[in-house]
């Protein structure tokens, strides 16, 4: 495939030719927002909801970008269109933002001192790695590490400081390879997987926790409206693992894989063990906003290999 580009600081440049300052917020102190959408059938999706939660963030965290919302959507929609033009028809994209305070002079104040570092990418959409979990489901497993308060590190600020979510994705893989993270809070209540939310079905009803102790995610918006519209009974509230191990159904929402079923819970089956009804209904439904049924999308994806 073509090298794909970049939009670095306002500049497109080839992949291998990205490079930032050592000095660089981004990497001395982890001081990174961050957001990503993906394009369906070439096509972004909700890309300025996405681009509005990344100012959001921006703005909590005191990161001055120096552009105005529109000019980052027309800087990403740029690139875009440019990357597009070197995948397949039935492939995607991944579109990614990352905005740090940008140079970082050694010293007691930690205020932005120099131009923001505007990083903006886009990576093919790769779902081979879900593929299985689609009909199989995976093992959601709570790991040792918790969710910061809110009083710390609001979850709702998207950020790339993601150590704690990759130790508690380590701690359960030593469980079970297929397994995903199932974060819970410091009083004990469900939060978010390391880069999704969750969702139980029991008695008809989908519930998912709120987004006090969590990320308040688009593809989880996108999952309540698509139930809605099918007539599914929602529920925003707290969850404890016991909501968990009663639950019919369990499932993980994301950006690149829209939705991922669990049919495991703490080594404990789900429901009877299999795919869920609701699960089924709504991934449908995800292909008939989007035009993209990413079961198969993920399916054609391991067949080419």
């Amino acid at each position: 495939m073509t090298e794909l580009l970049v939009h670095l600081n306002g500049e497109l440049v080839p992949e291998s030719e990205a490079k930032i300052s050592i000095f660089d917020a981004a990497v001395s102190l982890g001081f990174t927002v961050t957001d990503s959408a993906r394009t369906f059938l070439h096509k972004p999706f909700k890309l300025e909801a996405h681009i509005a939660r990344l100012y959001q963030s921006m703005k909590v965290t005191r990161i001055e970008p120096g552009i105005s919302p529109e000019e980052m959507l027309n800087r990403t929609t740029e690139l875009l269109e440019m990357n597009l033009e070197a995948i397949g028809p039935n492939d995607d994209l991944w579109i990614v933002h990352n905005v740090s305070s940008g140079l970082l002079k050694m010293g007691p104040s930690p205020e932005q001192q120099n131009h923001a570092t505007i990083m903006i990418y886009n990576a093919p959409m790769d779902l081979r790695g879900w593929q299985k979990y689609y009909s199989e489901g995976c093992h959601a497993v709570t790991p040792f590490s918790r969710q910061p308060s809110a009083q710390s590190l609001d979850a709702r600020i998207k950020n790339r400081s993601r150590m704690f979510y990759t130790m508690a994705e380590q701690e359960v893989k030593l469980v079970d390879p297929d397994a995903q993270s199932v974060i819970l809070d410091t009083d004990g209540y469900v939060s978010e997987n390391k880069g999704g939310n969750i969702f139980v079905v029991s008695d008809g009803v989908l519930k998912t926790p709120t987004s006090e102790n969590g990320l308040a995610g688009i593809t989880r918006e996108t999952t309540l409206e698509i139930a809605q519209s099918l007539g599914i009974s929602t529920m925003e509230t707290r969850l404890l693992p016991y909501d968990l191990y009663t639950a019919d159904e369990i499932f993980f929402t994301s950006t690149p894989y829209c939705l991922m079923p669990a049919t495991k819970f703490n080594g404990l089956p789900v429901g009877n063990g299999t795919v869920g009804p609701v699960s089924k209904q709504i991934l449908q439904g995800w292909a008939d906003l989007t035009g993209v049924d990413v079961v198969s999308q993920a399916n054609s994806q391991v067949k080419s290999d």
